[in-house]
């Protein structure tokens, strides 16, 4: 199963609904989640002990079952968007299964941004690749003047079909 994680609503879940959509044609389960959606509190060890709220678990589960994860997301500041650093910061530190959920699973990422995007592809496959994934070459950067390739896409989720066996 691909899971598709827009990490806000809006630009980046339509660009996720066009993948769910791509890999629907091609036969390829999917999930499509929006971060935004999940209740999750900012990881912050001084509040550690309250934990990462009721969603987590749900988040956790799917990342856990997932066969191959898509990530869409915006450009914050050059970087991350803060939602998908916290929830990977919890999965860190809530279990022994942490570098199971990541170790060679493969990845691919998309953007639709506002400002430029490339940035936050670049903070993303480093982040994945720290985390052992195995982050496709090939790459969306879409914005409101770029609209995602579906070539592109179609691509991308043929090299995942690929590596999920």
């Amino acid at each position: 199963m691909l899971l598709i994680l827009a990490t806000t609503g809006g630009s980046n879940l339509e660009l996720g609904k066009k993948v769910e959509a791509a890999a629907e044609v091609k036969g390829i389960a999917t999930t499509l989640i929006d971060l935004s959606d999940y209740r999750i509190p900012l990881f912050c060890m001084r509040d550690y002990e309250a934990g990462p709220g009721e969603d987590y678990a749900k988040l956790h589960r799917q990342v856990l079952d997932a066969d191959a994860l898509w990530v869409s997301a915006p450009e914050y500041n050059g970087s991350i968007p803060p939602n998908l650093t916290s929830a990977i910061a919890w999965m860190s530190t809530q279990g022994d299964d942490f570098r199971e959920m990541f170790t060679g699973l493969p990845v691919a990422l998309s953007t639709h941004s506002g400002g430029g995007g490339q940035k936050v592809l670049t903070a993303m496959r480093t982040q994945f690749g720290h985390l052992g994934s195995t982050v496709i070459g090939r790459e969306i950067l879409a914005s409101k003047h770029k609209e995602p390739n579906p070539d592109s896409i179609d691509a991308m989720l043929e090299t995942l079909k690929k590596m999920m066996g």
